[in-house]
């Protein structure tokens, strides 16, 4: 075995041990020292594309808006406060002059807005070269949308379902996209459930966030495995680990008081997110999960796996929310 095979090996081992024992893995602890093996830094886009970010408004949504603009994207930055976002727009402008950020406000909960979105975009831009799917919610009760769905799963899943089914045609157009749901390390702690709309017993929002995360690595799976032409976008989940955000420290606060030292800044998090919507290796593979530049088991266990029947019922049920939203023009 060569040198360079053994250094492999080690840091396979290292980076291994990080992930199970999960506080130094999703801590900055485990960034800090992946930082000294992980790949390159994607380099700036040659060209002008077009990147859409959710979740915008703060935190980490806001964090990767700033990462894409600084790589020469023009990023959209979607939310629901129309406000807010051109707060985001406006600090990250006062940095770099040159930033090219558009604004749509948009509750990507509510399925008729994500369609009006849909149709904004596909009338104003040629191609979109990355989707990443930020916006998360965690209800202290359980919320319905407009259509009726819980605000988790609309959020989590059921919107960005839609608004990638949507702009597939500006994704392909691009002929290098990307799709990137950005789920959360709580996934594993959750199997794929069926009662999607969280209707079974008490109401907790930690379960339908948990839950819901787990969707979306599944949902991200799914559509890599829908998506089957050359042209079509490769499509990813990533966990970004603890970062210390607004969704945190309003929705965890003890958790965040006790890891505060510990937690990573809204840019660590976000890096793995900016990198799968740049970097050329990220468009090599498709239907991944990844953690700090990684791929990364789906499941803690390594033999466990989802029902396939609860895989088939989530995707017929993100089919038909989404039917009625989805443009053929």
């Amino acid at each position: 075995m060569s040198t360079s095979q053994i250094g492999q090996v080690v840091v396979g081992g290292v980076d291994g041990a990080l992930d199970k024992l999960v506080v130094p893995g999703y801590s900055r602890i485990g960034s800090a020292l992946r930082r000294h093996w992980w790949p390159a830094d994607a380099p700036r886009f040659d060209h002008p594309v077009d990147v859409v970010v959710t979740g915008a408004s703060s935190g980490l949504g806001a964090a990767a808006v700033q990462g894409l603009a600084e790589l020469g994207a023009r990023v959209h930055l979607v939310g629901r406060s129309r406000d807010r976002l051109a707060g985001v727009a406006g600090a990250i402008r006062a940095r770099m002059p040159a930033a090219d950020l558009v604004v749509h406000e948009c509750d990507i909960s509510d399925l008729a807005a994500v369609g009006g979105l849909v149709s904004t975009l596909r009338r104003t831009v040629d191609a979109v070269h990355a989707v990443i799917h930020c916006a998360g919610v965690m209800p202290p009760e359980r919320i319905e949308t407009p259509q009726g769905h819980e605000s988790a799963f609309a959020t989590h899943v059921l919107g960005p379902f839609l608004l990638t089914q949507g702009l597939r045609p500006l994704l392909r157009a691009d002929g290098d996209g990307r799709v990137v749901f950005v789920t959360s390390g709580g996934a594993y702690s959750a199997e794929l459930s069926d009662d999607r709309e969280s209707t079974e017993g008490e109401y907790r929002g930690i379960r339908a966030y948990a839950r819901t995360k787990r969707m979306q690595i599944t949902l991200a799976e799914q559509l890599a495995g829908a998506y089957p032409d050359p042209r079509d976008p490769a499509v990813h989940s990533m966990h970004p680990g603890w970062a210390g955000t607004p969704g945190v420290t309003d929705s965890l606060p003890g958790f965040a008081k006790v890891l505060r030292p510990i937690l990573r800044s809204p840019a660590d998090g976000a890096d793995t997110m900016v990198w799968l919507a740049a970097a050329p290796e990220a468009a090599r593979t498709t239907g991944r999960l990844w953690h700090d530049r990684r791929p990364r088991g789906t499941h803690y266990l390594p033999w466990q796996s989802d029902d396939p029947g609860a895989r088939q019922r989530l995707w017929d049920t993100c089919v038909a929310a989404a039917a009625p939203y989805l443009s053929t023009d």
